[in-house]
């Protein structure tokens, strides 16, 4: 179940099946943007997240929607990559998302957590399920130790597509049932449930999904399809505890 709560003076959302540090952005507590009237803004809470938890940095890599993913080390720059896996106690890490997919991995017992930039792109290329096999090849991670978390983006009513895409998202599970819609002539898929359904292919099976869509609930959070291409982003933030 998803709830809001503040970090310091920040209103963000959270899932109570994570145990760790971890949000989703709101309106009020933006961290990633171009537009000029926010970036003050956006500085300022980022000061706040890294004082707020202690952190030695705070990192976020540069997204191109690819499938490449990353274990965070000493490096400060990420160029290229859409998923980031963390170890360490003293490192914040977010990923930002315009309608896309953000997705959150904890393994419990080696403390490891990932975030997942899933959109249709690294929807279709299973992104999750990549990730999760890096976990499992690094630590160990088994799926049973595992809690994941899909936070809020487009819901399938609004995601609109072309027949091309809706069929490579339709290849990327097994059991493709009721995640691709036609009505009115146009094409929807349900990148939430693709989502779930990679994680359940790969054996994790706890997994909490939010409710909020971001074009529909626009009033709590950015969107890119709702607000005309703006470069405000909602972000996933994540730090161990």
């Amino acid at each position: 179940m998803f709830y809001f709560d503040k970090t310091d003076s920040l209103l963000v959302l959270k899932s109570d099946k994570l145990k760790i540090n971890h949000f989703f952005t709101t309106r009020n507590s933006i961290i990633k943007t171009k537009e000029k009237e926010f970036i003050e803004l956006a500085n300022k809470n980022k000061e706040i997240i890294k004082k707020y938890f202690n952190l030695k940095s705070l990192i976020s890599p540069s997204q191109r929607h690819t499938s490449n993913i990353e274990i965070v080390d000493e490096r400060i720059e990420y160029p290229d990559t859409d998923a980031l896996i963390l170890n360490n106690k003293d490192i914040g890490i977010f990923l930002n998302f315009a309608d896309c997919t953000p997705v959150i991995l904890f393994d419990t017992k080696n403390n490891a957590g990932a975030i997942i930039h899933a959109g249709w792109r690294g929807t279709k290329e299973k992104i999750v399920q990549k990730t999760f096999y890096k976990m499992n090849s690094e630590f160990k991670t088994s799926p049973d130790d595992v809690i994941a978390v899909i936070g809020p983006s487009i819901c399938k009513d609004c995601f609109e597509t072309n027949n091309e895409i809706a069929d490579m998202l339709s290849e990327s599970v097994i059991d493709n049932k009721d995640c691709i819609f036609y009505k009115n002539d146009k094409y929807y898929a349900d990148l939430k449930e693709i989502n779930k359904r990679q994680l359940n292919e790969t054996g994790i099976l706890n997994v909490d999904v939010c409710d909020f869509c971001t074009y529909h609930n626009n009033d709590k959070f950015f969107s890119y399809r709702k607000e005309n291409k703006t470069t405000n982003r909602i972000s996933a933030f994540l730090t161990l505890n």
